[in-house]
């Protein structure tokens, strides 16, 4: 009997790491499609999902890796290095807001969270980009920090919908 239980924990923290895994894996690989569109609405699922599947504290810790992964793998454009912490705070904003509402209403978390995380990466890579960069750069820098962002998180809120939808019915 308990080395029964032992083998269901065992298996069931087996099945979380899994998970984390495949989740890690998806958003790290997103960067590479080098879409911004694609590989936003990608990392964004991601978030969503590991937030809702694996918790808080796996939303946050991915919210970190896929800006760095991008730094370390030279896909990040080297005029974007400043705004890594920017990106990964505004992550971290649409997973706890996402998290904190979830359980309320859906699509209230997802579109909260999302407008949270747009407007505080707008606002503040608009301050960054215009303090360091030359009005041509930072007019690119704005657009990538701009409505994309929005676009990407309601996007992977959608996605990561039909997704959780779909794997409930199994």
């Amino acid at each position: 009997m308990i080395q029964t239980k032992i083998l269901s924990i065992e298996k069931e923290k087996l099945f979380i790491l899994v998970q984390f895994i495949i989740l890690i894996a998806i958003a790290l690989m997103a960067p590479m499609l080098k879409n911004q569109l694609i590989a936003g609405s990608i990392v964004n699922t991601v978030l969503f999902v590991s937030t809702v599947i694996l918790g808080l504290k796996v939303g946050i810790l991915i919210s970190l890796l896929p800006s760095l992964f991008a730094l370390a793998t030279g896909l990040l454009p080297a005029v974007l290095i400043p705004m890594i912490p920017l990106i990964v705070s505004s992550n971290i904003i649409l997973v706890v807001v996402f998290n904190f509402l979830k359980l309320r209403n859906y699509w209230l978390a997802v579109v909260s969270a999302s407008f949270l995380k747009f407007g505080f990466l707008f606002l503040t890579s608009s301050i960054l980009v215009n303090l360091f960069l030359n009005n041509q750069l930072a007019a690119k820098a704005a657009i990538i920090m701009g409505w994309p962002q929005l676009l990407t998180a309601l996007f992977g809120g959608l996605i990561s919908y039909l997704f959780l939808k779909n794997i409930k019915k199994e």
